[in-house]
């Protein structure tokens, strides 16, 4: 028992003949939820999370009522096996789920949540595994990057804001400001609104991942959770994509999408007041999930 009031265990399951390591959190009430949630640790980060991130989290949905698993994908923490990117996760997914759903008995279903690439890494799971026990999904700045999205997002909300001040030109007239600058701003100006090459590759191999986690949306509609922070350029670019692609807008208008703006917030919500909206949103949220999820019998 920690000082939250949860039941907290160290967990060790296989994957794919590694180890991954875990740390359950249970609610202590009688009757938990009948969804649960599974944490995808997004970056080069360990469980925990940056600013103890995932351990606030997971200790809040657990005494709300969630069983909760946050763990280390191979290759990070103190799990076994070579480091991998987050599109090669499904069978770490995989098997945290299925590690939450034997521990835990009575779960109806499972919720994935994730921050940046391990946003995107849950639907990646959920587009090529297709697997029914997840309920909903919890997506917390996804990670969509791409050379035009990036290039679109410094010009508007960086270049523009500094186009428009006067010491900019004050500067760049009196020979402060290198030249490589004004390259680099003519760089992203033609990444940002050029023309995309095509290419002579056959389609399933060059399918960009955003369209797989969109396909995943479209094809398989789950309850969403997408919570955006103001202050971070990664969901800055996830907007922009749904600007100028008509999937991502049309999913984004749909009903079961819930969009939570935390406009103070940074990408990690490092500070107090943001990490705790969201938890409570999340909360919220998941209270309507969990009644819709069937119990296991």
């Amino acid at each position: 028992m920690n000082p939250t009031g949860c039941q907290e265990e160290a967990v060790v399951f296989a994957c794919e003949g590694e180890h991954l390591l875990g740390i359950l959190s249970r609610p202590a009430i009688a009757q938990p939820s009948g969804c649960g949630v599974v944490i995808v640790v997004g970056g080069p980060q360990y469980r925990a999370g940056s600013h103890r991130q995932f351990v606030h989290w997971s200790r809040a949905l657990a005494e709300a009522g969630h069983a909760v698993l946050r763990f280390d994908v191979r290759g990070m923490g103190d799990s076994t096996g070579a480091q991998r990117g987050f599109q090669a996760l499904d069978a770490d997914i995989g098997a945290a789920v299925d590690c939450l759903m034997e521990r835990c008995a009575g779960l109806g279903g499972v919720v994935l949540g994730g921050l940046c690439d391990g946003a995107s890494a849950a639907l990646l799971y959920l587009q090529r595994q297709r697997d029914e026990r997840v309920r909903g999904l919890v997506l917390l700045n996804p990670w969509v990057r791409s050379e035009q999205t990036l290039s679109r997002t410094y010009v508007r909300h960086y270049y523009l804001q500094r186009l428009a001040d006067r010491s900019f030109w004050s500067r760049l007239l009196r020979g402060q400001i290198a030249l490589q600058a004004a390259r680099e701003l003519i760089g992203h100006l033609a990444a940002a609104f050029g023309r995309r090459t095509p290419s002579t590759a056959s389609p399933a191999a060059t399918t960009p991942y955003p369209e797989l986690m969109v396909a995943a949306l479209r094809q398989q509609p789950r309850p969403v959770l997408l919570a955006l922070s103001g202050n971070d350029y990664t969901a800055k670019e996830f907007l922009e994509l749904a600007e100028v692609n008509p999937d991502w807008a049309g999913w984004l208008a749909a009903p079961h999408v819930h969009r939570l703006d935390l406009p103070e917030a940074d990408h990690t919500l490092s500070q107090p007041e943001p990490r705790t909206r969201f938890e409570q949103a999340s909360i919220a949220w998941l209270a309507q999930t969990s009644a819709a999820a069937p119990t296991a019998r």
